[in-house]
């Protein structure tokens, strides 16, 4: 069963080394099947939050901001790409979530954190897995967490040495988990309408 995965990354960095994940794990999921779309921060460019979509009247977003919106509303599944920023989440990232609330709801989200070294941005995933329970999301146990990501990924996303085997080989149960969820959260919607 196919599934509409939108993967949220957020780096503004001019060498931005999480991008090699984001691609990693678009390319992974379409070869599982799922309509899996890269939405990109820093591509967007959405202003800095002054006001939430739903805080703009009908027909008068933004064109990016409603664009974002239908694909948001229209997914399936999230899974976010976060660095760590001083044992915290990047803003590119977290500036665009928070353009909406409502638009999230009902549906499973999971993280996939990396850094330059060994922690491999796990504070960061620790974070987002509060900051996105809170936006209404169901947020999977399993995680990915990656580092250091030059030693484990190419600059075109391929899996390098043993890091890289670690990885292809924790991608499957991730995805295994992430999918469960998203259909559990597609069927339980068909069933029953959300409560709010």
């Amino acid at each position: 069963m196919s599934h509409r995965i939108l993967v949220l990354y957020g780096s503004y960095r001019s060498d931005r080394m999480g991008i090699r994940l984001a691609d990693y794990l678009v390319a992974q999921l379409r070869q599982r099947g799922d309509d899996a779309e890269l939405i990109d921060a820093k591509a967007i460019g959405l202003p800095m939050l002054d006001r939430m979509y739903k805080e703009h009247a009908p027909g008068t977003a933004p064109a990016a901001l409603e664009e974002l919106a239908t694909k948001i509303r229209n997914a399936d599944a999230f899974l976010f790409v976060t660095g760590e920023y001083n044992w915290g989440v990047q803003p590119g990232l977290k500036n665009l979530t928070d353009h909406f609330l409502e638009e999230w709801f009902w549906r499973p989200a999971a993280i996939a954190s990396y850094s330059a070294g060994r922690l491999a941005g796990t504070r960061s995933s620790y974070a987002w897995h509060n900051t996105l329970s809170e936006m209404g999301m169901v947020v999977i146990s399993s995680t990915l967490t990656i580092g250091p990501i030059a030693q484990t990924l190419s600059e075109a996303g391929e899996p390098l040495g043993e890091a890289g085997k670690f990885l292809d080989k924790s991608f499957g149960r991730f995805a295994d988990d992430l999918a469960w969820w998203t259909e559990a959260a597609k069927a339980q919607r068909a069933r029953k309408a959300p409560p709010y």
